[in-house]
């Protein structure tokens, strides 16, 4: 195990989580902050207001010489946090590194506990309940404590610049219009660090090595003007649904999932797949979803599964519209069919392209002359790390140790941050640590979503190793 160079450190972090972050992430779960995507209204409800003033407030008390706060605001977009921290203790002052996350939350989602909520923080043993508290509230305070808790230790770091975004959980369409209204304020990172992934377990700190990019938008299916009697009508008017459906055969293959479309499509690459098959041994299906009884994953092999889900193009019907609940569905043939799909791409691949196939192929030569829209949603390309220099796969090893007394892993992710793909195209010398807390049934974006507070209070001391790394590095 590693030797802690600054034996003070862990404490410093145990401290301010358990005094001071714990009790301000309790508040900020109970603000009902949904992404703009979800709440229009944003601005005029107030509530992404009071979450970055809660943020900003905390981050003004931290004892960070130098720091500079600013919330930047944009006309029509939501806010940005902006956190510019010098070099200290005689670190490299010509370098920097830039660290991420973002306070936009998805929407409630159902199917909570009865005990839990989306904006009730519940505190389980080592588990803090409720809505974005793990995607991403924590990253913020997770972020300044570790750069606060490195500083008073006396290890020297590198100028840091921390922005917290408030558009991810929409694709950040915000995000770029503040990044060119900020300039060359982000300098030429050597090194970025975010916060907003995940892990394979909770006793070590896990390093995201790709992340899926992601095409989705609305499929609407229209038959009618207006609903008509089922019993009248049907066998006459094509139904919206079935239309619905043979334009889903165009795209999937309804028996295995697997996307039809060539341009969905990549090679995935060698080191990718020996790196599933690495990590095999610690992803188990069963443990990671909460799975009705009998289900059974679509494949079986643990390393087939972890490429699945990070490097094969998947299709997910996120919502559907035109269709009345159980309760109150009359004997109707509806006049329309909406589905919100949501297809992850793989993380090499061209989400443009993907996008452009899409449209045409759920759009040309309608079934039944059905009137056919495909309304475009979230587009973002995906990220695949570059070859980690010798010193990072140092410095993660070194730093999990100290943290955890296990060995950083790495493993590819699912899900998309669009932040790091404008950062990789941007400065493609760059070293990535993208890292996070969601760890097996964490739950991010569904009910129950939970913080695993050891996790995060680990990953805050990991975070000022690796800084203490980064600054000292040869």
């Amino acid at each position: 195990m590693s030797e802690n160079k600054a034996p003070g450190l862990a404490e410093h972090v145990a401290t301010v989580w358990r005094d001071e972050i714990v009790p301000t992430l309790h508040d900020y779960i109970a603000i009902p902050n949904v992404s703009v995507a979800y709440d229009p209204d944003w601005k005029a409800n107030g509530h992404m207001d009071r979450a970055v003033d809660l943020l900003h407030g905390w981050a003004q008390r931290r004892q960070i010489a130098g720091m500079r706060i600013e919330v930047r605001q944009i006309d029509g977009r939501t806010p940005l946090i902006l956190i510019e921290i010098p070099a200290a203790n005689g670190g490299p002052v010509g370098d920097t590194v830039v660290l991420y996350g973002h306070l936009d939350k998805q929407p409630e989602m159902i199917g909570w506990r009865d005990d839990l909520g989306p904006w009730k923080p519940v505190v389980e043993g080592d588990k803090m309940y409720g809505r974005g508290g793990a995607d991403d509230g924590y990253a913020l305070f997770a972020s300044l404590t570790a750069i606060e808790a490195a500083h008073l230790a006396g290890y020297p770091t590198a100028r840091c610049v921390l922005l917290i975004e408030a558009s991810e959980e929409s694709g950040s369409p915000d995000l770029p219009a503040h990044l060119e209204a900020i300039g060359d304020r982000l300098g030429m990172p050597s090194l970025v660090i975010c916060l907003d992934s995940g892990a394979m377990d909770y006793e070590r700190m896990w390093i995201t090595t790709s992340l899926r990019g992601m095409a989705s938008g609305v499929l609407r299916v229209d038959v009618l003007t207006e609903g008509v009697h089922s019993g009248e009508a049907s066998g006459v008017v094509p139904s919206s649904f079935r239309v619905a459906r043979q334009l889903l055969d165009r795209i999937e293959d309804s028996a295995t999932g697997r996307i039809l479309l060539d341009e969905f499509h990549v090679q995935i690459p060698a080191d990718r797949v020996a790196e599933a098959n690495d990590t095999a041994a610690a992803f188990d299906a069963h443990d990671v979803y909460p799975w009705v009884a009998g289900v059974r994953p679509m494949v079986d092999d643990p390393a087939e599964q972890l490429l699945a889900r990070t490097w094969r193009p998947t299709l997910s019907i996120t919502g559907v519209g035109g269709i009345p609940p159980v309760g109150s569905a009359g004997n109707v043939l509806r006049p329309y069919t909406e589905l919100v799909l949501s297809l992850r791409l793989p993380p090499t691949a061209d989400a443009n392209a993907a996008l452009a196939a899409l449209q045409r192929t759920l759009t040309e030569n309608p079934p039944s002359g059905a009137r056919v829209t495909f309304t475009v949603g979230d587009v973002a390309n995906g990220w695949n790390a570059p070859a980690a220099t010798p010193w990072l796969t140092a410095a993660v090893d070194d730093a999990s140790m100290i943290a955890f007394g296990h060995p950083a892993r790495t493993f590819g992710e699912g899900g998309s941050v669009p932040f790091m793909g404008m950062l990789g195209a941007t400065y493609p010398d760059a070293q990535f640590v993208i890292t996070g807390v969601l760890g097996p049934g964490s739950n991010a974006h569904g009910p129950n979503e939970f913080l695993h507070l050891p996790l995060a209070e680990g990953l805050t001391v990991a975070i000022a190793e690796v800084l203490r790394h980064h600054a000292t590095r040869a």
